[in-house]
């Protein structure tokens, strides 16, 4: 377990470069950069020159990123181009936003989602079933952004009941939890249902039957736990989804997160903190998908015995 671990974390590398050089081109060919943003009208020519060359705008995009990588490589994540302050510090300075949003929408999502999934496995072919699947058809066809106006519109401007962006108090977590919870709470649905349907025909389970095992002991103890992998292998995606992509939600109720800190970074062409955010983004994402598999080897005992025995062979095998 230890050895596919280290393999993994390795990965982390060339995943960045590729994503870093990616990001470092887009930018660089889109129209604009940092300096438009800095400009005015009492500036000379040579002004926005000298400030061109602060920035090495001077200079091939190759060149630049060349010297990102270099202070990435020594740890060194830079500082914004925009505003001075270093990347890492005003990125973990949004991070716990974007944690509690992700986790808070993720916790609703599940609880909403699991329940209605075994429920519409249980009644599998019935009308019951069909009104599952034309919600999660709903939940995945509708764009969060426009779940989000519309939550905006009338429970912001239109019966006041709600902040129509963050405040601190716990009243501005209610309409962007729900809108990114709904979202995922359809896909993890689905999920569910699929892999409750993959296990309900078993043998096991006619056996725990005929043993006078409630349906209620059957559905957690067998069908559920026999279910989990592909489940958590979903709501590990969902989760590391929201906290690299929560920046729409973030862009409609002006969450400060790192979501709308990558926007704005993005639309000011401050590369250094967007490429920062992307790596730092990235690497958290890389991690949860190996907490995850690692979540696999706790739930599942076969997958377990399987790290095992190959650890117990790569002994034999040394010896």
């Amino acid at each position: 377990m230890l050895r596919y671990s280290l393999i993994r974390i390795l990965w982390i590398i060339p995943v960045l470069i590729c994503v870093t050089f990616i990001l470092y081109g887009l930018l660089d060919l889109a129209p604009g950069s940092v300096v438009d943003t800095m400009v005015s009208d009492e500036m000379t020519q040579e002004d926005i020159n000298l400030l061109r060359a602060k920035f090495d705008l001077d200079k091939p995009m190759i060149y630049r990123y060349g010297k990102y990588m270099w202070g990435l490589v020594n740890g060194d994540l830079g500082s914004s181009m925009v505003s001075g302050q270093p990347v890492w510090k005003t990125y973990m300075s949004r991070w716990p936003a974007t944690l509690k949003l992700s986790l808070s929408s993720l916790v609703l999502g599940v609880v909403i989602a699991i329940p209605l999934g075994i429920f519409a496995a249980k009644h599998a072919g019935t009308i019951l079933d069909n009104l599952t699947t034309a919600f999660t058809l709903v939940g995945l066809s509708m764009p969060s952004f426009w779940l989000g106006l519309l939550l905006l519109i009338w429970f912001s401007f239109r019966i006041k009941l709600f902040p129509t962006a963050y405040d601190g108090t716990w009243r501005s977590y209610v309409l962007p939890v729900v809108a990114s919870g709904l979202s995922l709470s359809a896909t993890i649905t689905r999920q569910t249902r699929s892999a409750i349907l993959e296990v309900v025909r078993q043998d096991f389970l006619r056996t725990a039957r005929a043993k006078g095992a409630s349906e209620r002991q059957i559905t957690i103890k067998h069908e559920l736990r026999n279910a989990w992998i592909p489940i958590i292998t979903q709501i590990g995606m969902m989760l590391g989804m929201t906290l690299a992509g929560s920046a729409v939600i973030e862009a409609v109720y002006s969450w400060p997160g790192v979501g709308s800190l990558m926007v704005d970074a993005i639309s000011r062409r401050d590369v250094t903190m967007a490429c920062g955010c992307v790596t730092l983004t990235c690497t958290l994402y890389v991690l949860l998908l190996l907490l995850v598999d690692i979540v696999y080897a706790l739930v599942d005992p076969r997958i377990r015995a399987q790290y095992s025995s190959g650890s117990k062979r790569r002994r034999r095998a040394r010896a």
